[in-house]
């Protein structure tokens, strides 16, 4: 990626936000295979295109600070921190990664993560659940009896004033989260990360525009959604996902209520195609979304 500097920010913070890294062939990390082969692959062919300005990068760097500071404690007897791991793969394919720490004396694998009090609050951790699957299962692949993933979550815009006053608010600007894996979930993710590195195969030797498209979860996809609207009100009563069951519940809002009431379409979009897909300018399909 090539990093720009267009508000000509100190040196040390360009020197911060930029990472070099060099694609090996075969070889794809844990948070590439969480992407779709589409994104995957472009951002590994047009890897000296991409662009990036070092002014969006600000929790990029607040993360990678975060973690410079961590890898300074010093761990336990049972402890490992920041070890790369890889996992062999179908075809000479390698799976790669970087856990923050792992506990043999509890099984559990540790990832600091940066995130927004939104994630708490809507309860939105897959893609982390499934980072933290893929540690525990390349550990075990070489020995270790890893059984559990944890996050531990720094909220960026963590808020004491509404901790204080709203009821679904988190109460701290750190958040834990963890899950148990069993043996039976960690053999269906075996199954599904050769699968995927199969097509990934596949699509390696496909041209740009006949990569499959992105699914609505690897495009982060908010359907269409329409909210029934109090006069007056800014926020909605209630959402739906199709028109007549909204028009219905404002009809009967508007009966009970005595205030008018109507209808409003909130069109979705493919929130990462539009805004967050460092692939975007070279993809036909983030393009024509943006026509």
């Amino acid at each position: 990626m090539r990093i720009t500097n267009r508000l000509g920010l100190p040196q040390p913070i360009v020197d911060a936000a930029t990472r070099d890294h060099e694609y090996t062939p075969k070889r794809y990390s844990v948070t590439q295979m969480l992407k779709g082969p589409r994104e995957a692959i472009l951002a590994r062919r047009h890897s000296d295109e991409i662009e990036g300005d070092v002014a969006d990068m600000a929790w990029t760097i607040f993360g990678s600070s975060m973690h410079l500071l961590l890898e300074q404690s010093q761990e336990s007897a049972t402890q490992l921190k920041e070890n790369y791991i890889t996992a062999d793969m179908p075809n000479g394919y390698v799976l790669s990664g970087i856990f923050d720490l792992y506990d043999d004396a509890t099984g559990t694998v540790t990832d600091y993560k940066s995130a927004t009090v939104w994630k708490v609050i809507c309860g939105e951790w897959d893609d982390y659940r499934e980072q933290l699957l893929s540690y525990v299962w390349m550990l075990r692949q070489i020995g270790f009896d890893a059984r559990r993933g944890e996050i531990v979550a720094i909220l960026k815009d963590h808020s004491k004033a509404k901790a204080r006053t709203e009821r679904d608010y988190p109460d701290h600007p750190f958040y834990v989260i963890g899950w148990d894996f069993s043996d039976e979930e960690l053999a269906e993710f075996g199954e599904r990360i050769a699968a995927k590195f199969r097509e990934i195969e596949r699509c390696e030797a496909l041209p740009d525009d006949d990569l499959p498209l992105c699914t609505p979860k690897e495009r982060w996809a908010k359907p269409d959604q329409w909210a029934v609207m109090k006069q007056g009100n800014k926020k909605s009563s209630k959402n739906f996902d199709n028109e007549p069951d909204a028009i219905r519940y404002a009809a009967k809002l508007q009966e009970d209520s005595g205030r008018k009431c109507h209808v409003e379409h909130r069109p979705g979009k493919d929130q990462k195609c539009l805004e967050y897909c460092d692939c975007r300018p070279f993809c036909n399909y983030g393009r024509a979304l943006e026509v």
